[in-house]
């Protein structure tokens, strides 16, 4: 059982794959997992393993906790490339997500203007109309589409409601008109005993027309790096990655591959 779970509103920096230097921010309860989305590869492990009762934090200690750090990089001199909203589980779930962009874009331009804000979600709570001012606010809008095949969406994220579709994500996608990123966790495997695999060529050409549909600026392309909650998952060859990459560069979109 994966039980990477982060104990703090500000962790890190650590280093990104995709990112870089990245300061991270979690704004679910640190002493477990909130999300709308059940991966079976994420590190922080399944969402009935670690359920809890912590309320979420505040906007408020939010904002104090990531000025007190952005303070200490400062008088360390230690750069960071971005300040990155992901932690233990979906951060589009709290509340006040929309006010806590607004505060961190505040405290990036005073301390680190050169930093860029990323947000890891799933796109599931982008219909909210602040959920998707919030997004189109911040430099790096990274939404997730592991398959444009929903029965293998439904396999490998286990989205909790059951009113989930691909139309409906790809209509999400398209309101940001292409001001997006698009990332895709590439796995090969079994989970409940069904083969897991989002690499055949019928999965890539269906996922391949969304991308060309929706058109993000980006398509970040990665595997599993961490321990995950399904043991039966083994990483895709960067040789692969590289190959579907050739294949989203053909329709001029810039790719990320990280292996």
């Amino acid at each position: 059982m994966s039980t990477v779970l982060f104990h703090g509103i500000v962790f890190g920096p650590v280093h990104s794959r995709r990112l870089g230097a990245s300061l991270g921010i979690n704004l679910l309860p640190c002493d477990g997992k909130l999300c709308s989305f059940d991966c079976i590869y994420c590190e922080c492990g399944y969402n009935k393993d670690f359920r809890t009762k912590t309320k979420l934090p505040g906007r408020e200690n939010v904002k104090a906790a990531l000025e007190d750090k952005l303070v200490l990089l400062q008088k360390d001199g230690t750069s960071i490339d971005v300040i990155t909203f992901a932690g233990n589980g979906e951060p589009t779930m709290h509340p006040l997500f929309a006010e806590i962009i607004d505060d961190t874009i505040g405290l990036r331009d005073r301390y680190f203007p050169a930093a860029g804000i990323s947000v890891l979600s799933n796109a599931m709570h982008a219909g909210k109309q602040k959920v998707f001012d919030a997004l189109s606010k911040v430099d790096h809008n990274i939404l997730k589409l592991d398959s444009a095949i929903l029965d293998t969406a439904r396999l490998i994220d286990r989205p909790n409601s059951p009113e989930y579709s691909i139309e409906k994500q790809i209509e999400l996608f398209k309101r940001f008109n292409g001001d997006f990123i698009m990332q895709t966790m590439f796995v090969k495997g079994s989970h409940d005993g069904k083969v897991v695999d989002n690499t055949t060529e019928e999965e890539i050409s269906v996922w391949l027309q969304v991308v060309k549909e929706t058109n993000p600026r980006e398509v970040m392309i990665y595997t599993v790096d961490r321990e995950t909650p399904e043991k039966d998952l083994e990483k895709v060859s960067v040789d692969r990655l590289k190959e579907i990459a050739k294949r989203v560069e053909a329709l001029n979109i810039k790719t990320n591959v990280a292996g």
